[in-house]
């Protein structure tokens, strides 16, 4: 079976470089690897290497307080950061990070994770979430090399729990342990046999904490830099209606109720910020929105300001009153944690069953999904009444799952 993996890996390189010729992101995905083996940097000796793989951006930001603590703990920690997709490369500059060196995972092939390892020779392996690529895997395990995988999250629907899924079972059994988030996770690789499993929780929620405790401070000083000033100046003092990482599934149900409730202040943050998509939310829109990018900070009569840019949305939460969420009808759901760090009562789409912190929030009264127009409708409106006296327990459920970075710490040094 792992003879039919390479020749699987090898298949999607080439497929991959084919595709690269159309699609801007496969090319993206192609250039960011060639001649990886020149950008390795020079390690001081007398610095461990740790290395944490993360699939994208959302990855990221749970392994960024797992990082943190690790340095809290081993300050001379050299921290490496591997992605495997350029929407995770082409942004983590924008989050407050301590990563010492950050690159594209190189294409699993044995070669490649043989040569990686021998580099760079981590004391520890964090694989954060998900992808669990079976060469560098069972080259790590070769070595001697701990490995620990972090805030993952298992159905039985995946490969792992299949009668016929034994060569992905194995990969799993070369991990040392597994601090997952939920009991079901634990319960399914007990099934398998994996008996070193801690249910710690989602490290996101120790990461939205502290961003917006920061926020709130820069916000109490006054320092929140001009671009919050703009927003802030937009909504004169109201409670904005958040939209964030909205698609067209929510977009189009949304629109019309910003359309009749010129009262409410909107900030609306579409996942797709292309022009074209821009410009159509625009003249459905018209007089009632204008672009942030294009704002100028003065007193508007607009009611909605449409985040053009990538970076504010996980700060302006702090200006919400409800927050709408997208993905919820791809079963993509976006990042819910950020406005509930808040206080915010959320919304989003039916498909939310592989996010545990969606189901929390869902069973305690906190969090509503949605399947149309009027139903939204429905719900804003009773919100916009009833907002503020979920807060204090929204947030209290928030912190109640705080310090499972600071455990996976503990329990993998």
């Amino acid at each position: 079976m792992r003879f039919l993996y390479n020749i699987s890996i090898g298949f999607y390189g080439l497929m991959i470089r084919l595709a690269a010729i159309f699609n801007a992101k496969a090319k993206l995905w192609v250039v960011g690897r060639k001649n990886w083996k020149q950008g390795i940097p020079k390690i001081d000796q007398d610095r461990n290497v740790y290395w944490f793989h993360c699939a994208s951006l959302g990855e990221f930001d749970q392994g960024l307080p797992v990082m943190k603590a690790l340095k809290r703990k081993i300050p001379s920690a050299f921290i490496l950061v591997t992605f495997f997709s350029p929407s995770g490369f082409l942004h983590y500059h924008k989050r407050k990070h301590l990563a010492d060196h950050v690159m594209y995972l190189p294409l699993d092939t044995v070669a490649n994770s043989s040569y990686f390892l021998d580099v760079f020779k981590p004391v520890k392996i964090y694989f954060v979430k998900y992808e669990f690529w079976a060469n560098y895997i069972f080259q790590a395990k070769l070595r001697g090399i701990g490995m620990y995988s972090v805030s993952s999250n298992f159905r039985g629907s995946q490969l792992y729990f299949k009668w016929y899924g034994r060569f992905f079972k194995d990969i799993l059994r070369q991990i040392n342990h597994f601090f997952v988030q939920t009991d079901e996770s634990k319960r399914l690789l007990n099934s398998i046999g994996i008996g070193s499993v801690t249910v710690v929780g989602d490290t996101r929620f120790d990461q939205v904490v502290e961003v917006k405790n920061q926020m709130l401070e820069n916000v109490k000083n006054g320092e929140v830099g001009s671009d919050f000033v703009k927003i802030e100046n937009f909504l004169q003092d109201h409670k904005a209606i958040v939209i964030g990482s909205s698609w067209p599934a929510e977009e189009e149900k949304l629109l019309p109720f910003i359309i009749k409730n010129t009262s409410h202040k909107f900030i609306l943050a579409p996942h797709d910020i292309s022009e074209v998509h821009l410009h159509a939310i625009e003249c459905k829109l018209k007089t009632t929105a204008l672009r942030f990018s294009q704002y100028d900070g003065n007193i508007s009569e607009a009611n909605c300001l449409i985040l053009d840019t990538i970076g504010h949305l996980s700060k302006v939460y702090a200006y919400g009153k409800i927050a709408i969420i997208g993905g919820g009808f791809t079963g993509k759901l976006h990042n819910i944690l950020e406005p509930a760090s808040y206080g915010l009562p959320v919304l989003f789409g039916p498909k939310y069953d592989k996010f545990p912190e969606a189901q929390i929030l869902i069973a305690k009264g906190l969090a509503f999904d949605f399947n149309t127009a009027s139903e939204v409708e429905l719900k804003l409106n009773e919100l916009l009444a009833t907002a503020d006296s979920y807060s204090s327990k929204i947030q209290e459920t928030v912190h109640s799952f705080l310090g499972a970075s600071d455990r996976i710490i503990e329990l993998s040094i």
